[in-house]
Protein backbone atom coordinates (compact mmCIF):
# COMPACT_ATOMS: atom_id res chain seq x y z
CA UNK A 1 0.00 0.00 0.00
CA UNK A 2 1.30 3.38 -1.04
CA UNK A 3 2.41 5.81 2.15
CA UNK A 4 2.10 9.58 2.71
CA UNK A 5 5.21 9.62 4.88
CA UNK A 6 8.09 6.66 4.16
CA UNK A 7 10.13 6.12 7.64
CA UNK A 8 12.43 8.82 6.98
CA UNK A 9 9.73 11.21 7.16
CA UNK A 10 9.78 11.93 3.31
CA UNK A 11 6.50 12.77 1.53
CA UNK A 12 6.26 9.73 -1.35
CA UNK A 13 2.30 10.31 -2.16
CA UNK A 14 -0.42 12.82 -1.76
CA UNK A 15 -3.06 10.84 -0.48
CA UNK A 16 -2.31 7.96 2.09
CA UNK A 17 -5.26 5.89 0.73
CA UNK A 18 -5.58 6.85 -3.01
CA UNK A 19 -4.32 3.79 -4.92
CA UNK A 20 -5.22 0.01 -3.62
CA UNK A 21 -4.73 -3.66 -4.78
CA UNK A 22 -6.95 -4.12 -7.80
CA UNK A 23 -9.29 -6.96 -7.08
CA UNK A 24 -12.00 -8.09 -7.99
CA UNK A 25 -15.79 -6.87 -6.96
CA UNK A 26 -16.78 -10.14 -6.77
CA UNK A 27 -14.07 -11.60 -4.68
CA UNK A 28 -14.51 -12.65 -1.03
CA UNK A 29 -10.99 -10.61 -0.67
CA UNK A 30 -12.09 -7.40 -2.50
CA UNK A 31 -10.20 -4.57 -0.89
CA UNK A 32 -12.39 -1.56 0.03
CA UNK A 33 -11.41 1.50 -1.42
CA UNK A 34 -12.72 5.61 -0.43
CA UNK A 35 -15.11 6.67 -2.43
CA UNK A 36 -14.39 8.90 -5.10
CA UNK A 37 -16.71 11.90 -6.29
CA UNK A 38 -16.98 13.71 -10.20
CA UNK A 39 -19.09 15.91 -8.30
CA UNK A 40 -17.42 18.53 -5.60
CA UNK A 41 -20.53 19.41 -4.62
CA UNK A 42 -21.20 15.87 -3.22
CA UNK A 43 -18.00 15.41 -2.14
CA UNK A 44 -18.12 18.13 0.36
CA UNK A 45 -21.57 17.12 1.31
CA UNK A 46 -19.51 13.37 2.27
CA UNK A 47 -16.81 15.40 4.11
CA UNK A 48 -18.77 17.52 6.16
CA UNK A 49 -20.89 14.65 7.21
CA UNK A 50 -17.74 12.28 7.69
CA UNK A 51 -16.00 15.36 9.88
CA UNK A 52 -18.96 15.73 11.93
CA UNK A 53 -18.64 11.75 12.86
CA UNK A 54 -15.25 12.30 13.62
CA UNK A 55 -16.93 14.85 16.53
CA UNK A 56 -18.86 12.56 17.40
CA UNK A 57 -16.51 9.42 17.39
CA UNK A 58 -14.04 11.81 19.29
CA UNK A 59 -16.61 12.76 21.91
CA UNK A 60 -17.90 9.09 22.69
CA UNK A 61 -13.93 8.61 23.57
CA UNK A 62 -13.92 11.58 26.14
CA UNK A 63 -11.30 13.19 24.16
CA UNK A 64 -13.50 16.56 24.80
CA UNK A 65 -12.43 19.33 27.48
CA UNK A 66 -14.57 22.06 27.70
CA UNK A 67 -14.51 24.13 24.08
CA UNK A 68 -10.68 23.14 23.13
CA UNK A 69 -9.99 20.56 20.35
CA UNK A 70 -10.90 20.89 16.70
CA UNK A 71 -10.67 19.09 13.59
CA UNK A 72 -10.57 20.36 10.00
CA UNK A 73 -10.80 19.02 6.68
CA UNK A 74 -9.69 20.96 3.18
CA UNK A 75 -12.79 21.63 1.07
CA UNK A 76 -12.93 20.12 -2.04
CA UNK A 77 -14.78 23.31 -3.70
CA UNK A 78 -12.55 25.54 -2.70
CA UNK A 79 -9.44 24.08 -1.64
CA UNK A 80 -7.82 27.39 0.01
CA UNK A 81 -10.58 26.91 2.23
CA UNK A 82 -11.07 24.34 5.58
CA UNK A 83 -13.96 22.88 7.53
CA UNK A 84 -13.99 23.16 10.86
CA UNK A 85 -16.30 22.78 14.38
CA UNK A 86 -18.01 26.01 15.76
CA UNK A 87 -16.32 27.53 19.09
CA UNK A 88 -18.85 26.35 22.19
CA UNK A 89 -20.66 23.25 20.72
CA UNK A 90 -19.70 19.57 22.65
CA UNK A 91 -18.10 17.16 19.74
CA UNK A 92 -21.06 15.02 20.73
CA UNK A 93 -23.14 17.25 19.07
CA UNK A 94 -22.07 18.10 15.80
CA UNK A 95 -23.56 17.86 12.77
CA UNK A 96 -22.97 18.74 9.05
CA UNK A 97 -24.72 21.67 9.03
CA UNK A 98 -22.91 23.04 12.25
CA UNK A 99 -19.48 23.03 10.98
CA UNK A 100 -17.62 26.38 9.59
CA UNK A 101 -16.33 26.88 6.28
CA UNK A 102 -12.94 29.81 6.69
CA UNK A 103 -10.59 30.49 4.41
CA UNK A 104 -6.75 31.44 5.21
CA UNK A 105 -7.49 35.10 5.95
CA UNK A 106 -9.75 33.91 9.32
CA UNK A 107 -13.01 34.76 7.55
CA UNK A 108 -16.54 32.58 7.82
CA UNK A 109 -17.69 32.34 4.71
CA UNK A 110 -21.23 32.33 3.62
CA UNK A 111 -21.32 28.31 3.47
CA UNK A 112 -21.18 28.27 7.40
CA UNK A 113 -23.67 27.11 10.23
CA UNK A 114 -25.72 28.87 12.08
CA UNK A 115 -23.19 29.95 14.79
CA UNK A 116 -20.61 32.37 13.80
CA UNK A 117 -17.82 31.69 16.44
CA UNK A 118 -14.36 30.70 15.46
CA UNK A 119 -11.90 28.88 17.62
CA UNK A 120 -8.89 31.11 17.87
CA UNK A 121 -6.30 28.28 18.35
CA UNK A 122 -8.11 26.28 15.56
CA UNK A 123 -7.53 29.10 13.02
CA UNK A 124 -4.05 29.40 13.80
CA UNK A 125 -3.13 25.99 14.23
CA UNK A 126 -4.92 24.32 11.20
CA UNK A 127 -4.58 27.44 8.39
CA UNK A 128 -0.96 27.54 8.78
CA UNK A 129 -0.93 23.33 8.57
CA UNK A 130 -3.27 23.14 6.05
CA UNK A 131 -1.39 26.14 3.72
CA UNK A 132 1.90 24.10 4.62
CA UNK A 133 0.49 20.77 3.85
CA UNK A 134 -1.51 20.73 0.00
CA UNK A 135 -1.29 16.67 1.23
CA UNK A 136 -3.23 17.39 4.19
CA UNK A 137 -6.76 16.45 4.15
CA UNK A 138 -7.60 16.19 7.79
CA UNK A 139 -5.85 17.69 10.65
CA UNK A 140 -6.87 16.62 14.60
CA UNK A 141 -5.90 18.71 18.28
CA UNK A 142 -7.73 17.57 20.95
CA UNK A 143 -6.25 17.74 25.18
CA UNK A 144 -6.87 14.05 25.48
CA UNK A 145 -5.84 12.74 29.10
CA UNK A 146 -2.74 10.81 28.37
CA UNK A 147 -1.57 12.72 25.16
CA UNK A 148 -0.86 15.51 27.23
CA UNK A 149 -0.10 13.86 30.41
CA UNK A 150 2.97 12.70 28.39
CA UNK A 151 3.85 15.71 26.60
CA UNK A 152 4.61 16.70 30.19
CA UNK A 153 7.92 14.95 29.66
CA UNK A 154 8.77 16.78 26.29
CA UNK A 155 10.22 13.50 24.56
CA UNK A 156 9.20 11.44 21.38
CA UNK A 157 7.03 7.87 21.85
CA UNK A 158 9.93 5.17 22.55
CA UNK A 159 9.25 2.56 19.79
CA UNK A 160 8.75 -0.82 21.86
CA UNK A 161 5.06 -2.06 20.97
CA UNK A 162 4.12 -2.68 17.51
CA UNK A 163 1.65 -0.14 17.28
CA UNK A 164 4.23 2.42 18.06
CA UNK A 165 5.70 1.20 14.92
CA UNK A 166 2.87 3.38 13.20
CA UNK A 167 4.91 6.41 14.54
CA UNK A 168 8.63 5.61 13.75
CA UNK A 169 10.17 8.46 12.38
CA UNK A 170 6.93 9.63 11.46
CA UNK A 171 6.21 11.97 14.89
CA UNK A 172 7.89 15.32 16.08
CA UNK A 173 8.06 17.22 19.72
CA UNK A 174 7.00 20.97 19.74
CA UNK A 175 9.18 21.66 22.53
CA UNK A 176 7.87 24.95 23.17
CA UNK A 177 4.87 26.21 25.35
CA UNK A 178 3.49 29.82 24.90
CA UNK A 179 0.35 29.25 26.70
CA UNK A 180 -2.84 29.02 24.15
CA UNK A 181 -1.89 29.38 20.59
CA UNK A 182 -4.08 32.77 19.88
CA UNK A 183 -1.37 34.37 17.56
CA UNK A 184 -0.66 33.16 13.29
CA UNK A 185 3.09 33.26 14.17
CA UNK A 186 3.04 30.68 16.63
CA UNK A 187 1.08 28.33 14.47
CA UNK A 188 2.85 28.98 12.05
CA UNK A 189 5.61 27.33 13.93
CA UNK A 190 3.88 24.43 14.96
CA UNK A 191 3.60 23.36 11.24
CA UNK A 192 6.80 24.20 10.43
CA UNK A 193 7.93 21.74 13.02
CA UNK A 194 5.39 19.06 11.79
CA UNK A 195 7.38 18.92 8.62
CA UNK A 196 5.78 16.11 6.29
CA UNK A 197 5.62 13.64 9.21
CA UNK A 198 1.35 12.83 10.23
CA UNK A 199 1.67 13.70 14.24
CA UNK A 200 3.40 16.08 16.26
CA UNK A 201 3.88 16.16 20.62
CA UNK A 202 2.50 19.80 21.74
CA UNK A 203 4.73 19.98 24.69
CA UNK A 204 3.02 20.09 27.68
CA UNK A 205 -0.62 20.94 25.65
CA UNK A 206 -1.54 17.60 23.85
CA UNK A 207 -1.53 15.57 20.47
CA UNK A 208 -1.94 16.71 16.85
CA UNK A 209 -2.14 14.41 13.60
CA UNK A 210 -2.59 15.67 9.84
CA UNK A 211 -2.81 13.17 7.23
CA UNK A 212 -4.72 12.55 3.83
CA UNK A 213 -8.15 11.44 4.91
CA UNK A 214 -10.15 12.03 7.73
CA UNK A 215 -10.84 8.31 8.97
CA UNK A 216 -6.27 8.01 8.78
CA UNK A 217 -6.73 11.12 11.51
CA UNK A 218 -8.64 9.66 13.11
CA UNK A 219 -7.12 6.06 13.45
CA UNK A 220 -3.89 7.75 14.38
CA UNK A 221 -5.00 9.55 16.28
CA UNK A 222 -6.41 7.16 18.60
CA UNK A 223 -3.50 5.32 18.47
CA UNK A 224 -1.28 7.80 19.47
CA UNK A 225 -3.30 8.82 22.10
CA UNK A 226 -2.86 4.81 23.24
CA UNK A 227 0.44 4.64 22.57
CA UNK A 228 1.16 7.68 24.90
CA UNK A 229 -0.90 5.71 27.73
CA UNK A 230 1.23 2.39 27.51
CA UNK A 231 4.47 4.09 27.59
CA UNK A 232 3.10 6.05 30.45
CA UNK A 233 2.22 2.55 32.33
CA UNK A 234 5.48 1.19 30.60
CA UNK A 235 7.77 4.06 32.72
CA UNK A 236 5.69 3.79 35.74
CA UNK A 237 6.64 -0.29 35.66
CA UNK A 238 10.21 0.40 35.02
CA UNK A 239 10.33 2.83 37.82
CA UNK A 240 9.07 0.66 40.39
CA UNK A 241 10.71 -2.35 39.47
CA UNK A 242 13.59 -0.66 37.47
CA UNK A 243 13.23 -3.44 35.09
CA UNK A 244 13.69 -1.44 31.39
CA UNK A 245 11.78 -1.64 28.36
CA UNK A 246 12.92 -3.62 25.72
CA UNK A 247 13.27 -1.42 22.38
CA UNK A 248 12.33 -2.81 19.00
CA UNK A 249 15.04 -2.86 16.31
CA UNK A 250 15.59 -0.17 13.80
CA UNK A 251 15.20 -2.49 11.15
CA UNK A 252 12.17 -4.35 12.50
CA UNK A 253 10.62 -0.87 13.24
CA UNK A 254 10.81 0.14 9.79
CA UNK A 255 9.33 -3.30 8.42
CA UNK A 256 6.54 -2.86 10.75
CA UNK A 257 6.31 0.62 10.08
CA UNK A 258 5.25 -0.47 6.43
CA UNK A 259 2.24 -2.48 7.62
CA UNK A 260 0.79 -0.18 10.72
CA UNK A 261 2.22 3.09 10.01
CA UNK A 262 0.42 2.89 6.46
CA UNK A 263 -3.12 2.30 4.92
CA UNK A 264 -5.14 4.74 8.21
CA UNK A 265 -8.24 4.67 5.90
CA UNK A 266 -8.60 0.93 6.21
CA UNK A 267 -7.86 1.55 9.75
CA UNK A 268 -10.37 4.14 10.57
CA UNK A 269 -13.05 2.92 9.02
CA UNK A 270 -13.76 0.89 11.84
CA UNK A 271 -14.46 3.92 13.85
CA UNK A 272 -16.85 5.12 11.64
CA UNK A 273 -18.86 1.75 11.18
CA UNK A 274 -19.18 1.51 14.91
CA UNK A 275 -20.51 4.89 15.44
CA UNK A 276 -22.90 4.13 12.05
CA UNK A 277 -23.94 1.52 14.28
CA UNK A 278 -24.71 2.99 17.22
CA UNK A 279 -26.17 5.81 15.45
CA UNK A 280 -28.03 3.76 12.35
CA UNK A 281 -27.48 6.76 10.49
CA UNK A 282 -25.04 6.71 6.92
CA UNK A 283 -24.11 8.73 4.32
CA UNK A 284 -26.10 7.98 1.16
CA UNK A 285 -23.12 7.84 -1.65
Amino acid sequence: MPSLLSPNGSAKSSRDDALKPSMSTNSRSAFPRPPVFEDKLKEREFLKFRLAQAFRIFGHLGFDEGVAGHITVRDPVRPDCFWVNPFGLHFSLIQPADLLLVDHDCNILDESGPSRLLNTAAFAIHSAIHEARPDVLCAAHTHSVYGRAFSTLGRELDIITQDSCAFYQDHVVYKQFNGAVLAEEEGKHIAETLGDKKAIILQNHGLLVATTSIEATVHYFVSLEKCCKAQLMADATTAQTGIKTVPIGEKEAAETYQTVGVGGWFSGRTHFQALENREGQKFAL
